[in-house]
């Protein structure tokens, strides 16, 4: 495993109505991206969530923290994907700004 890839995204929506819009916004991640291209699994456990993907043969895996002012993920990237690091996180960052942005 390489080192974490750590995402911060800001918000201004307090943290109770952050981890609201993520949770009701992964089940689109989900129909987006699962099941052809990926398998997404999660769990919360108060403001955090953990997941675990399964893409191209490859285990991903880490947590997002919700706080007050922004959401904090942390992906562990297979060294394979390692190479792809500053796309994915990006990547991570539009995504979570679309999920938070969306009312």
């Amino acid at each position: 495993m390489s080192k974490p890839l750590i995402v911060s995204i800001p918000h201004n929506l307090g943290k109770a109505e952050a981890a609201r819009r993520l949770q009701g916004g992964l089940g689109s991640v989900k129909s987006q991206f699962g099941d052809t291209i990926a398998s997404i699994d999660e769990h919360w456990t108060g403001d955090r969530m953990a997941f675990h993907i399964g893409v191209m043969g490859q285990a991903i895996d880490g947590h997002l923290d919700v706080m007050d002012d922004q959401v904090l993920v942390e992906v562990k990237l297979p060294w394979i994907l390692a190479v792809v690091a500053e796309k994915a996180k990006n990547f991570i960052r539009r995504q979570g700004t679309l999920l938070l942005e969306k009312k």
